[in-house]
């Protein structure tokens, strides 16, 4: 399946690892593909995190697992609900507990084991090799310092470097987000800011210590068109100029298509279907992404045609159904499916998806 409104795919990064949780004959885990240079610069592997709830304890996210190379662009979508942004707050280990926990897995930034640092340790690392750009930049930003000084604000704390040296480094980084009259814009409060360049004050901050991991969370959900296009653009260059890895967590798949190099579809806390972003465009295999792009409105479809949309409502995850949690909704879903769950196994060399049925059609 095609979407006609794209414009460009990203170019995949070479030397990428491929994805974990997988059986059959797929390569294993730790097989590097031919020719790579390098070890993934984010490991992930049976990541689950849960939250303890009056109606009993809800798996957010249930057992993913992945790798992410350094200049990689990895896109995380799916329904609300589906465990994206759980992902994203577990990897920097902000789940608030109580009530949430991060029951069991494995979190390697740069070989580091993210889920065995202490406090202290794992506050060297946000803000520093990780940071993380939220959805809403006016409630993540301090209203009562200006935004200069929250910018500047890492450097000082993980840089060591004096106020007036971080200030003009943040002065910097106004300047390569594109804001403006830098100078006296780094004076200035949030609530000075347009939307658009609260959201350049935020990724200013994240960039500010070169971070090897940036997470996006949504961070372009209240801009219009024009300027999600800007911020994306700044996004996506800076990071490959920095060499980066960037997680981007959206619903918007023409931004994913746009973007990135590789995408996750997440469903019920689980990574339903990985691969390349321009082969999962030209042929989704799991029922669920090919429900997503069915129900996205396409350039040359008649105008009469209607949109597609997935049946029913997503799984309550304090009360998951047994086998596929996508199988209440799925037009394939067989007897099998009611009662296993399928494991995410190899369509091709770079591509997974978990599900007994074959959905390419």
């Amino acid at each position: 399946m095609r979407l006609p409104f794209l414009r460009r795919f990203a170019t995949p990064p070479t030397g990428r690892l491929l994805p974990s949780g997988t059986t059959g004959a797929e390569p294993s885990p730790d097989t590097v593909t031919p020719g790579a240079p390098e070890p993934p610069l984010l490991r992930v592997r049976d990541l689950v995190t849960c939250f303890r709830t009056e109606r009993g304890t809800v798996q957010a996210v249930d057992g993913i697992s992945f790798d992410l190379a350094a200049g990689e662009t990895l896109a995380l979508v799916g329904e609300s609900g589906s465990g994206k942004s759980v992902t994203a707050l577990s990897l920097l280990r902000l789940i608030p507990s109580p009530p949430g926990r991060i029951e069991s897995g494995q979190i390697h930034l740069e070989g580091e084991d993210l889920l065995a640092l202490d406090e202290a340790g794992i506050r060297r690392v946000r803000g520093n090799k990780a940071a993380m750009i939220f959805q809403e930049p006016m409630s993540s930003l301090n209203p009562a310092m200006t935004a200069g000084m929250q910018v500047a604000e890492p450097l000082n704390l993980h840089r060591g470097m004096a106020w007036d040296d971080a200030l003009a480094r943040a002065t910097e980084l106004f300047r390569e987000v594109r804001i403006p009259d830098a100078e006296r814009r780094v004076n200035d409060f949030p609530h000075q800011f347009s939307g658009g360049m609260r959201q350049r004050v935020m990724i200013a901050m994240a960039l500010a210590c070169r971070p090897r991991l940036i997470i996006a969370d949504e961070p372009t959900t209240a801009l219009d068109v024009t300027v999600q296009a800007q911020v994306l653009d700044i996004l996506k260059s800076l990071t490959e100029e920095t060499r980066s890895a960037l997680i981007l967590i959206t619903h918007d798949l023409g931004v994913v298509a746009r973007y990135a190099d590789r995408v996750a579809v997440m469903y019920a806390g689980r990574i339903v279907e990985i691969a390349p972003a321009r082969q999962l465009y030209r042929a989704p295999r799991h029922p669920y992404t090919r429900g997503l792009m069915a129900s996205v409105p396409r350039l040359d479809a008649h105008a009469d045609e209607r949109l597609v949309p997935i049946e029913g409502q997503p799984p309550d995850l304090a009360n998951l159904p047994p086998g596929c949690a996508f199988a209440p909704r799925c037009r394939l879903a067989m007897p099998r499916c009611r009662t296993e769950r399928p494991a995410l196994e190899a369509v091709s060399a770079d591509h997974f998806k978990a599900c007994f049925a074959d959905a390419h059609a």
